[in-house]
């Protein structure tokens, strides 16, 4: 099999496995429908992004591609922020204006709602989750291409098979594609501890 080393290549490798040349215009449908998938089941630090920005009527914009916080704080006090859902941040707090100092926070919609009520301004900065640019043919490449390719081969694999009638390939696939998320994780685990940066390459 050919090495992945973009979209190209990775359509290629998929029609390859699926032994098919009649899937031009599905393959980049399994591939949006992988990465969904893999951003669902993945967070590691390729996917991490650092947010600041200020409040304005008590809410902050959530940034682009936005998946999940790892942490947030109010940038005067540093205090970590403590995620609440938004029917109990309006509950206790039900005030919306004043110049608290912020506690708790709740996504809400596309944006983060912050309580006390803090006044306008109030500095909010954190590092969070986000989903990388989709591939394309304007986009061909990405961290999964350069390091873990086999990853977006299964999980697209995975949603073909169910479209091709394969039935008896969701299992090999999906089996594939779990061994693959969870090497990815193992070996984040072992760089988490270590500090080192991730430099492996499969495909």
């Amino acid at each position: 099999m050919a090495l992945i080393t973009d979209y190209d290549t990775l359509k290629a490798s998929i029609a390859s496995y699926l032994h098919r040349s009649d899937l031009t215009s599905m393959i980049p449908e399994f591939i949006i429908d992988g990465e969904a998938r893999i951003y669902s089941d993945l967070r590691i630090r390729a996917m991490e992004d650092s947010f600041s920005g200020v409040t304005t009527s008590g809410s902050i914009a959530l940034p682009t591609s936005f998946l999940e916080w790892k942490w947030l704080k109010a940038t005067a006090t540093g205090k970590t922020l403590e995620f609440k859902d938004t029917e109990w941040l309006y509950t206790n707090y039900p005030t919306r204006s004043g110049a608290g100092t912020p506690i708790f926070y709740s996504v809400e919609g596309d944006n983060i709602s912050i309580a006390p009520y803090p006044a306008d301004d109030t500095a909010i900065e954190g590092r969070y989750y986000k989903r990388l640019d989709a591939l394309s043919d304007s986009n061909t490449t990405n961290w999964f291409i350069t390091y873990e390719p086999a990853i977006l081969r299964y999980a697209a694999l995975c949603e073909a098979a169910p479209y091709l009638g394969q039935d008896a390939r969701i299992p090999v696939w999906e089996t594939k594609y779990q061994m693959v998320k969870e090497r990815i994780k193992s070996t984040e685990r072992r760089q988490n501890s270590h500090g080192s940066q991730l430099t492996m390459r499969a495909g």
